[in-house]
């Protein structure tokens, strides 16, 4: 599985990348924790790259920071 992190556009591109992947590895580190096998889980830091809402509010922002689990194989 992944875990992808994504940020509002607030701020710089490269720091919004660091930012999101810094989140999802605390993620990861509380479920390799919780029992999950390390090898089973990739931590992927997007950034800004793609919202789901434009950033001309406080709340469409809000919708754009926000972690995604994605199954890679079953």
């Amino acid at each position: 599985m992944a875990l992808e992190r994504h940020t509002h556009n607030t701020g710089g591109p490269s720091a919004n990348k660091r930012l999101s992947l810094d989140r999802a590895g605390v993620v990861k580190d509380i479920m390799v924790k919780d029992g999950i096998a390390e090898s089973r889980i990739t931590a992927r830091g997007l950034g800004e790259d793609k919202p789901v809402a434009t950033n001309e509010t406080a709340q469409a922002r809000a919708r754009n920071r926000r972690l995604e689990l994605v199954v890679l194989n079953r």
